[in-house]
C-alpha cells in the first residue's frame, strides 16, 4: 500500500494537539468521482481529478499561519507528482488534492502532517485509507474514453449480456458484473497483490500500477489459476460435483467472494465465466471494458494459421490440439499504447481463458484490434494467436485404411463469424466483426493475409458439381426435430453418391461426447435435381448424448463416384431452453419488502428431481437458493415466491437460474426500477426470505 502525507508548513509553533480530526468528505468526493455506487463511507477517487479534505483544528488557526505559506505533499508513490491547494475558514483548513493522471492505482495511506518553518514534524493525524482508480473521464489518463454513453456502459453498467450458442443461433446470457457490490473493490486489489509480479517484487509491481497495459495483463493472468493463486479453475467436461458447474454462474460477485475467502481457485469456469470476471475487475478499477464473443472461434495451437480436422473411416474426429469452438468469449479494454507505435491505441483484446502461454504464463493480450485487422502480427501482445481465432482456415482430412491422409475439404471463411458484444444503447447485440477483419473476399482481406503470412483467399478455380448443405430448424430442448441433408447435382448427368450422416453431442469447445444417431445411404441424383435425406431426432435419442450446454453436431460426408475428394459439411445445433418468468406485484422501494413470483414449466418428457432456483441481482439481492420439493412432472408448472429488500435504487437486473438432476442452466431475467427509500436512505441492511 502506498503512503501519502498532506503536509503544511506553519510560521509558528501552535503546540501539540492542534488537529481535532480530518474529514475525508467521502460522500461528496465519491459522488463527484462517480464512485458513490461503490461506497459513501470510504474515500474512493479517480486519478487526475481533484478531491478535497477538511482538516479540523482544535481552535482557531494559530497566530503566524499565513495563507501563502508552503503546503506540500510527502509521497512514496509512482506515476507523477501530487500537489494541493489550501483554503482557510475559521478553525478548518480545506485542502484540495490534485493527483496526477498517471498515479498508480491502489490503496493509499493518507495522513495530514503539521510542520514547523524549519520543517520539523510537530503533529501527524491518524492514517486514513483511500483508494485511487483509473479515470476514463480524464483526458490526460491513458484510459480516457471521450463518449459519456460508452462510459456509462463500459465502466458504470453492473449488468450485461454475454452471447453464446452458434453463429446461426445466437443466444443472450444475462450476467451480473456487480463491480460496485460490497467487498468487490477490495477483492480487486487483493487479486493484484497476490499476482506473481507483486509477490516476487512488490516495490517494482507498485511502481508499474500507473500503466493500464501492465495492470490489465496482470489481471487476465490472475483470473485463471493455472500459474498462480488465481481466481478460477477451468473444466470443460465431466462432473462438477466438487464445485459449481460453469453454466450455473450468473454473476462475478460470488466467484470473487469465494476466491477472497480461500485465496485458491474457485471451481469451475469456462470462457464466458473467465471473461465476465475479468470484465468485473477491470470495470471496477476504472478501465472501460466489454465482453466479446467470437463464433466459430479457432484455437490454433501450432501457429500455422490453419486448423486441421482429421477424421477416420467411421467419420470420427481424431484428437488434435487444434480445434474450432462453437463460440469463445474474451474481453476488450480501452487504453492508449505508449509501448507501441502511434495509432495502436483504442480497444485492446485480452483473454483470461487459459489456452496458450504468453511470456511463460497463461495470459493473452492486450493486443490492439488494429493489429489484428491489419495483420500486424509483431505487435504486443499475442497478435498471431488472436488473428488465427478470427481468420484461420479449416482443412479437413480423411485417414484411409493403411494410414494415408487425404484432404477432403477446405474452408477459408468459416472462422470468425458474428463477433458480438452488448450494445451500449440497450440490451441488443452489436456486431463488431469488421473491427477485427475486413469483409470476406475483399481486396483488403487478401492483402492482410499476405502480410500475416497466410495464403491468399482467392476463390477456388471450380465449384463442386455435387453440393451438400445441412439444414435444421431452431429446435426446443425436449422436442423432436429433424436434421436435413440436402444434396444438389449441378451436373449434366446423374450423380452416384454415398452419403454418411452422423449426429453427436459436443461441448461448445468441440469436445465430442456421445453419438446420437447415424445413417448411410446410397443415392442416385438426376441431373440438376436435389435429393434430401432426413435424420429424425427424438429426445429419447439425443437426451443422454448432450451435456448442460445442449449442443448437437450434425456431420454429412459425401463420396461421389468418379471423384477423388469427399464432400464434408458440419453444423452445430444449439437446443433452445425454456424460459423462466419473473413478476413483481407492486412497486420496489429501497428498504421495503418486495416479492418476486418465479415460474417454470418442465419441457422434457421425463420427470425432474432436485429442482433448485438461484436468484441474485446487483443492488437487489445476493446469491440466494430456493429449493423445490418433490418431483416436477413433464409439462408441470412450478411457482415459488421470494421475499427480499432492495439495497440500492435505480434500474436493476433480477436474475434467476434453474437446475435439476437432468436439466440445468435455465435462465430468467427481468429489469426492474427500484425507487429511492424514504428519508434519503441509500443503503439498507439486507433482509431476505
Amino acid at each position: 500500500m502506498a503512503s501519502l502525507s498532506l503536509s503544511t508548513t506553519l510560521g509558528s509553533n501552535p503546540g501539540i494537539g492542534f488537529f481535532s480530526g480530518v474529514d475525508l468528505r467521502s460522500s461528496d468526493n465519491n459522488r463527484a468521482h462517480r464512485t458513490d455506487e461503490i461506497d459513501t463511507q470510504r474515500l474512493i477517487v479517480r486519478r487526475g481529478k481533484p478531491f478535497s479534505v477538511v482538516v479540523q483544528c482544535s481552535s482557531e488557526v494559530p497566530y503566524g499561519y499565513k495563507s501563502d505559506d508552503e503546503i506540500v505533499i510527502r509521497q512514496h508513490t509512482a506515476g507523477g507528482q501530487w500537489y494541493l491547494l489550501q483554503q482557510r475558514a475559521q478553525d478548518e483548513v480545506l485542502l484540495t488534492v490534485h493527483s496526477p493522471a498517471r498515479a498508480a492505482i491502489g490503496q493509499y495511506h493518507l495522513a495530514v502532517v503539521l510542520m514547523s518553518g524549519n520543517r520539523n514534524i510537530l503533529e501527524e493525524s491518524a492514517s486514513n485509507k483511500i483508494y485511487v482508480l483509473f479515470n476514463p473521464w480524464c483526458k490526460d489518463d491513458l484510459v480516457y474514453l471521450p463518449d459519456e454513453s460508452l462510459l456509462q456502459e463500459y465502466v458504470m453498467n453492473e449488468y450485461g449480456v454475454i452471447y453464446t450458442g452458434s453463429s446461426d443461433s445466437i443466444h443472450g446470457l444475462p450476467w451480473n458484473f456487480g463491480q460496485f457490490e460490497d467487498s468487490v473493490l477490495d477483492i480487486c486489489f487483493e487479486i493484484l497483490d497476490h499476482s506473481i509480479p507483486a509477490l516476487s517484487d512488490p516495490v517494482k509491481d507498485r511502481s508499474q500500477r500507473w500503466d493500464p497495459v501492465y495492470v490489465s495483463r496482470t489481471i487476465i493472468a490472475m483470473v485463471n489459476s493455472n500459474d498462480d493463486r488465481g481466481v478460477l479453475v477451468g473444466k470443460w467436461q465431466g462432473s462438477y460435483s466438487d464445485g459449481v458447474a460453469p453454466t450455473k454462474w450468473m454473476s462475478s460477485v460470488p466467484i470473487l467472494e469465494k476466491w477472497s475467502k480461500s485465496k485458491s481457485g474457485v471451481k469451475y469456469g469456462q470462457c464466458w465465466v473467465y471473461a465476465t470476471v475479468a470484465c468485473t475487475v477491470l470495470r471496477c478499477l476504472g478501465l472501460p471494458t466489454r465482453c466479446i464473443t467470437n463464433f466459430n472461434s479457432a484455437h490454433d495451437s501450432d501457429g500455422t494459421l490453419s486448423i486441421d480436422r482429421v477424421y477416420d473411416i467411421w467419420n470420427h474426429m481424431v484428437d488434435d490440439p487444434d480445434s474450432i469452438w462453437n463460440f469463445h468469449c474474451w474481453i476488450e479494454s480501452y487504453m492508449q499504447r505508449e509501448d507501441l507505435p502511434e495509432g495502436y491505441g483504442g480497444w485492446q483484446a485480452l483473454d483470461p481463458t487459459p489456452q496458450e502461454k504468453s511470456s511463460g504464463v497463461f495470459q493473452c493480450g492486450p493486443c490492439p484490434l488494429k493489429a489484428i485487422k491489419e495483420g500486424d502480427l509483431k505487435m504486443k501482445y499475442d497478435a498471431p494467436f488472436i488473428f488465427a481465432e478470427v481468420n484461420a482456415d479449416i482443412i479437413s482430412w480423411l485417414v484411409e485404411v493403411g494410414g494415408h491422409r487425404k484432404q477432403i475439404s477446405s474452408q477459408t471463411s468459416h472462422v470468425g463469424r458474428n463477433i458480438s458484444t452488448k450494445s451500449p444503447y440497450g440490451d441488443m447485440r452489436q456486431d463488431v466483426t469488421l473491427e477485427y477483419k475486413y469483409r470476406e473476399g475483399s481486396t483488403e482481406e487478401r492483402e492482410v493475409y499476405k502480410k500475416a503470412g497466410r495464403r491468399s483467399t482467392d476463390p477456388p478455380a471450380f465449384l463442386r458439381e455435387v453440393q451438400l448443405e445441412v439444414k435444421h430448424d431452431h429446435p426446443v430442448l425436449g422436442m423432436d426435430f429433424d436434421i436435413v441433408f440436402e444434396l444438389k447435382n449441378t451436373k449434366e448427368k446423374e450423380a452416384h453418391c454415398k452419403l454418411t450422416m452422423v449426429t453427436k453431442g459436443v461441448t461448445y469447445n468441440s469436445i465430442t461426447l456421445r453419438e446420437c444417431l447415424r445413417g448411410t445411404v446410397d443415392v442416385v441424383i438426376p441431373p440438376h435435381k436435389t435429393h434430401r435425406e432426413v435424420l429424425h431426432l427424438s429426445y429419447a435419442k439425443y437426451g443422454s448424448c448432450v451435456n448442460e450446454q445442449h449442443i448437437i453436431r450434425a456431420l454429412g460426408m459425401v463420396d461421389v463416384s468418379g471423384e477423388d475428394k469427399s464432400i464434408l459439411e458440419m453444423i452445430n445445433v444449439t437446443l433452445r431452453k425454456p424460459e423462466i418468468t419473473v413478476k413483481f406485484p407492486g412497486r420496489l422501494t429501497v428498504g421495503q419488502k418486495s416479492t418476486a413470483v418465479i415460474s417454470f414449466t418442465n419441457p422434457l418428457p421425463v420427470p425432474l428431481k432436485n429442482g433448485l432456483f438461484t436468484v441474485e441481482g446487483a443492488g437487489l439481492v445476493p446469491t440466494t437458493e430456493i429449493r423445490v420439493s418433490g418431483t416436477i412432472m413433464p409439462q408441470q408448472n412450478v411457482t415459488v415466491q421470494f421475499t427480499f429488500m432492495a439495497l440500492r435504487s435505480g434500474v436493476r437486473q433480477f436474475l434467476v437460474d434453474f437446475d435439476s438432476d437432468i436439466l440445468q442452466d435455465v435462465k430468467g431475467v427481468v429489469m426492474v426500477v427500484v425507487n429511492a427509500a424514504p428519508y434519503g436512505k441509500d443503503f439498507i441492511t439486507p433482509a431476505f426470505g
